[in-house]
């Protein structure tokens, strides 16, 4: 586990990303959290002695000020995501709205951070995805969640191959179904993930130890690092935890 180092956490302020930034400053790294609401920032960076930073992820000029601010950091972890409408379609401008903040912002925040780990030698990208990126789909399911979350993944997989020989490593992980602002619309007895999966993924990434890994799709709750690392061969021998057309 981390026991040095800075990070920055997009969406910290609630929710799962609050909870990568405890554990991440838990493990000793220095945490800059970032989000839209003053309030949440400002208060998780307090109490985990941090750096709070406030804007939209989706605007370029805000995260290039964060990463003026934030200077050299270590680890990245896109967490900053929007769920969008439940009705398949809607609003052109709100379905949108969705990519601009899960896709664009993640790219923002990659393009802004990770040249300067390559000139410094090496660092880590978590980009958080989701399983709706590949269930299969179901009646009046929310196209522009799944459809950004499926692009999430795949700029992954395309980054981590790209960056891997500058020792730059990208993840995309799955935090599970956690109860969040987010899922309030899912019934009591759904399927939830517990709250400490996703952190405790997070941490291991951040160790090193699952470098070999980049570019593949983890869930906090089936790829616990437990088990993972004696999956490791296993996964890059079959090509195991990627997305791909089966025929």
């Amino acid at each position: 586990m981390p026991s040095s180092g800075n990070a920055l956490v997009t969406g910290g302020g609630r929710g799962i990303g609050e909870s990568i930034a405890r554990a991440l400053a838990g493990a000793g790294m220095h945490v800059t959290v970032t989000g839209r609401t003053q309030e949440q920032v400002e208060s998780v960076a307090h109490d985990i002695g941090g750096r709070a930073l406030v804007g939209d992820v989706s605007k370029p000029e805000d995260v290039e000020r964060w990463a003026r601010e934030a200077g050299d950091i270590d680890l990245l972890v896109c967490n900053a995501g929007i769920g969008g409408r439940v009705l398949p379609l809607g609003n052109p401008d709100e379905w949108w709205r969705a990519f601009e903040v899960n896709v664009r912002g993640l790219y923002l925040c990659c393009n802004a951070f990770a040249p300067r780990m390559v000139t410094r030698g090496g660092g880590r990208i978590v980009n958080i995805a989701s399983g709706a990126a590949y269930l299969p789909p179901r009646a009046n399911q929310p196209t522009a969640y799944g459809a950004s979350k499926a692009a999430v993944h795949r700029f992954s997989e395309l980054l981590a191959a790209d960056l891997a020989p500058n020792k730059v490593f990208v993840f995309s992980i799955s935090p599970g179904l956690v109860k969040t602002e987010m899922t309030k619309r899912f019934p009591d007895d759904a399927p939830w993930t517990p709250p400490e999966c996703a952190p405790r993924l997070v941490l291991a990434l951040a160790s090193g130890e699952f470098d070999a890994l980049t570019g593949r799709y983890l869930h906090a709750e089936h790829d616990p690092p437990a088990s993972l690392r004696s999956r490791i061969d296993e996964i890059l021998a079959q090509d195991l935890n990627a997305i791909r057309l089966r025929r």
